[in-house]
């Protein structure tokens, strides 16, 4: 929804202009080269800034309790998307403190929420392991208890954030004799205790993500979120929210599903082809006006906008597959030079069919692999049987 062509009340109007201007001020070109240069997807000084202006309160809270009314909330997203906000660390954080409010006990209730307000505190997530692959319930970190304090000793993969954070949302293993989903405790880590590691990994898209390790932390039970042995309780909300798996709001001013800001680099990039395809060259012929590079822009068209409009957790399969089917088209449809990055000179896009064909594969694996989601909507939504991963009967002759 383009806000400049909805007729707003003259109080929302004005906080669209506010937005506008505020995220303008902050979000420069020099913030989105170091994001891009950097792959944190955050910034420290456009986080404060939230902040301290209070918008990070306001996102977070329901109007009832001083948040964004509906449409100011709408209007922010938007916003906040149109700028190429760096975003990752503030979409853990606010997932992971309403574990902490919900979970926490009142002194680390105190302790963190308002840091995470002001932006100080940032919170990351410690699911997937080395090992684990998609089913973080096999979680093989061990967390014994020692008195009033807990000895964790292990390692998470794919801890994005994690060098800008200053907790981190831990699934540990406390009963390695009981079920797997029966053995899970989950723990808010203070990332600046002994015994933790942090080493950045560079993903194929440019973006950093860590892995950590764990050798004898101790952490204070005070620290613990939920009951020992009961983490799946505390986890399985934050998870549904990262699998898209979220109820649609009745008033239709909230995104269809996840993953909708990297569909906005993904229409961006089609925008863009349209141009260059639209452009005569100095005999006066356009691209488009072939019909092969009509269909297959056309054909992105009519992928993208489906994806665009499938909701809840067919939105989150569609928008990674789409991003895999359609950057390929792009590069083609501008040549060579869609090879070239971001910022780099003669980039026939400013590199925004690159950076989308670079991101793909891993739109398909973050939070959970395309497979797995396929595999829920297939038990969870169509009543299909769970999948069969038995190898085959060998045949008797």
């Amino acid at each position: 929804m383009d806000f400049s062509r909805v007729e707003l009340a003259d109080e929302d109007r004005a906080f669209f202009d506010e937005a506008r201007s505020f995220l303008a001020t902050h979000v420069t070109e020099e913030v989105r080269r170091r994001d891009r240069e950097t792959g944190d997807n955050f910034d420290e000084g456009v986080h404060l800034a939230l902040g301290a202006e209070g918008y990070l309160e306001k996102e977070w809270k329901p109007s009832s309790e001083g948040g964004f009314s509906r449409v100011r909330r709408r209007i922010w997203e938007l916003e906040k998307r149109r700028a190429h906000v760096p975003w990752v660390t503030w979409g853990t954080t606010a997932m992971v403190a309403r574990s902490v409010e919900k979970f926490g006990k009142p002194e680390l209730v105190e302790e963190v929420l308002p840091k995470v307000f002001s932006g100080h505190v940032r919170l990351c997530l410690g699911y997937t392991e080395p090992e684990g692959g998609s089913d973080i319930a096999t979680c093989k970190t061990r967390a014994v208890r020692d008195g009033d304090s807990w000895l964790i000793n292990g390692s998470k993969m794919f801890t994005t954030g994690a060098h800008n954070c200053q907790y981190v949302f831990l699934i540990t293993n406390t009963d390695p004799e009981a079920r797997k989903h029966k053995s899970l405790t989950m723990f808010l880590v203070p990332l600046n205790l002994p015994g933790i590691e942090i080493q950045g990994i560079r993903t194929v898209d440019g973006d950093r993500t860590n892995i950590v390790y764990y050798s004898d932390v101790r952490v204070d039970d005070k620290y613990r979120l939920g009951d020992v042995n009961g983490g799946w309780t505390v986890l399985r909300e934050p998870l549904n929210v990262e699998h898209g798996a979220v109820a649609a709001a009745p008033d239709g001013l909230q995104d269809p599903s996840i993953m909708m800001h990297q569909a906005g680099f993904m229409a961006q990039a089609v925008d863009k082809a349209v141009t260059r395809v639209s452009q005569p060259d100095p005999n006066g012929r356009r691209p488009v006006d072939d019909k092969s590079v009509a269909y297959r822009l056309g054909r992105s068209f009519a992928r993208l906008e489906a994806a665009l409009s499938s909701p809840s957790i067919f939105g989150r399969v569609a928008i990674a597959q789409t991003m895999r089917d359609i950057s390929p088209d792009l590069m083609d449809l501008h040549g060579a030079a869609a090879t070239l990055p971001f910022g780099a000179d003669g980039a026939a896009d400013d590199g925004s069919a690159e950076y989308a064909y670079r991101f793909a594969p891993l739109a398909g694996i973050y939070g959970g692999t395309l497979e797995v989601f396929r595999n829920m909507i297939a038990q969870h939504v169509l009543g299909l049987g769970k999948p069969n991963y038995s190898p085959p009967v060998a045949k008797v002759s």
